[in-house]
C-alpha cells in the first residue's frame, strides 16, 4: 500500500501541480506506426490492455468470492486500483450503466464515455503519469530533446517501483516478479536509427 501511495502522490502533485488522464486512445495517434516503433500495437497485444477484462473472468470471479468481496471483481476498488488506470486518483470510475449508454447527437459515444472506456486497462498512463499537460506532439518533442522538464508536465520516469506498486504479494496471482526480464516483454522504444534522425530534425529546429 505504502508504494501506491507514493506512485498515486508522485502522478497527481508533481511540483505542486495536479495532472489529468486523457485514456489510451489519446496517445494512439502518434505511437501506432511500425516505422516509430508501434508502441501502441505493442500495448495492445499485452496481457496490460486485457486487464480489465480479465476482472470479468470466471477466475476473477472466484477470487473474488474467496476474499469476501462484495460486488464482482471489475468493480471492487481492491482489484481496479491495479486492473485500470487512474483508479481512485480521478482517473478510471465505476459508473452505472446509464452512462455508459451515453451518445452524442450522432448516437457515437460521448467524449466522457471514450475517455473513460480508454481508462479500462493498464494504459500508457498508468506507467508514464496522467497525460494531458504532456500528450500535445509539441510538448513531447520538447521532451524529447531535453527542453522541457517531463515531471513538470506529469511524465514521469518507468523503473521498477513503477511496476512493484501492483506486482508484488498483495495480489492473489502473484508470482515471482523479476524487472528486468519482464520489462523486455513489453519493451516499446523507438527504433535508434528513427530516433536518431528524429533528434536530428529536432535540433535543427531548435
Amino acid at each position: 500500500m505504502k508504494n501506491i501511495f507514493i506512485l498515486i502522490v508522485l502522478s497527481t502533485f508533481v511540483f505542486g501541480q495536479s495532472f489529468d488522464y486523457v485514456g489510451t486512445d489519446a496517445c494512439k495517434m502518434c505511437h501506432k506506426s511500425a516505422k516509430k516503433g508501434a508502441q501502441y500495437t505493442i500495448w495492445a497485444d499485452s496481457p496490460h490492455a486485457n486487464a480489465f477484462e480479465t476482472l470479468k473472468s470466471e477466475a476473477s470471479a472466484k477470487i473474488a468470492a474467496e476474499k469476501g468481496l462484495k460486488v464482482p471483481a471489475y468493480q471492487a476498488a481492491e482489484c481496479l486500483i491495479c486492473h485500470t488506470t487512474g483508479y481512485d486518483n480521478s482517473g478510471y470510475e465505476v459508473r452505472d450503466a446509464k452512462f455508459w449508454d451515453e451518445v452524442t447527437e450522432k448516437g457515437k459515444p460521448t467524449k466522457a464515455v471514450k475517455r473513460m472506456t480508454g481508462l479500462q486497462a493498464v494504459g500508457c498512463e498508468a506507467c508514464h503519469g496522467p497525460g494531458k499537460n504532456y500528450k500535445s506532439s509539441k510538448v513531447m518533442k520538447a521532451i524529447f530533446v531535453g527542453t522541457q522538464d517531463a515531471k513538470a508536465v506529469g511524465f514521469l520516469e518507468v523503473n521498477e517501483a513503477t511496476c512493484v506498486t501492483c506486482h508484488n504479494e498483495k495480489s492473489p496471482t502473484f508470482k515471482d516478479f523479476k524487472f528486468a526480464d519482464q520489462v523486455k516483454l513489453i519493451a516499446h522504444p523507438y527504433p535508434a536509427d528513427v530516433k536518431a534522425e528524429l533528434m536530428e530534425k529536432l535540433k535543427a529546429k531548435k
